[in-house]
């Protein structure tokens, strides 16, 4: 029903009761009068993170009504930092779609545990001296990347999924127990 035409109806209704008497009393209203009008559901993303070096968290929306929230996004940059150096970077807010993706597939109700999400220049070319798992020119340098895991989720199937949304790169690291996920092209290891 519209305002326009519940407010004939309540004015009726008015009408009704002043002519007649008695509340209620002669009183039709249409059958939709009865009914709250059906609305879309809003629209909101939200995440859930917990940096594991850090212990910061973030649960909330950040992105409502068409557009990402100001707040919400500054406060993930934040929690994202490179936890050696407490560079604060923008990340992708491509990549935080995706992993809102990820989640809804995974059903997941545990935050994601961020092992690594961005890292300065420097700490990268510090993790790929002492690592040959670490690109020079690393997405995490660029807030395009992330490594997580999340509690209750098995890695394999956190790993399948991510290769299924077909959205970025995908990289698998069971010994260290967490994967890859960024906004590159799509490939895997």
């Amino acid at each position: 029903m519209n305002r326009r035409n519940f407010l004939h109806a309540a004015g009726s209704a008015a009408f009704n009761t002043a002519i007649i008497g008695g509340v209620g009393a002669g009183i039709i209203l249409p059958a939709s009068a009865t009914q709250p009008a059906a609305r879309a559901p809003a629209q909101v993303r939200q995440l859930a993170f917990m940096n594991t070096h850090t212990g910061d968290t973030f649960s909330d929306t950040y992105w409502e009504n068409g557009a990402y929230v100001p707040d919400a996004m500054a406060a993930i940059n934040n929690v994202m930092r490179d936890h050696r150096s407490g560079e604060v970077h923008a990340i992708d807010p491509r990549l935080l779609d995706q992993l809102h993706s990820l989640n809804g597939l995974v059903e997941a109700s545990a935050p994601f545990q961020i092992i690594s999400g961005y890292r300065s220049p420097a700490t990268n070319a510090a993790l790929h001296d002492a690592s040959s798992g670490v690109a020079t020119r690393s997405l995490h340098m660029d807030g395009r990347a992330i490594d997580i895991r999340i509690r209750g989720v098995e890695l394999p199937r956190l790993r399948d999924a991510a290769l299924g949304m077909n959205a970025g790169g995908v990289g698998y690291y069971e010994a260290s127990d967490f994967i890859h996920v960024d906004t590159g092209r799509v490939r895997h290891w």
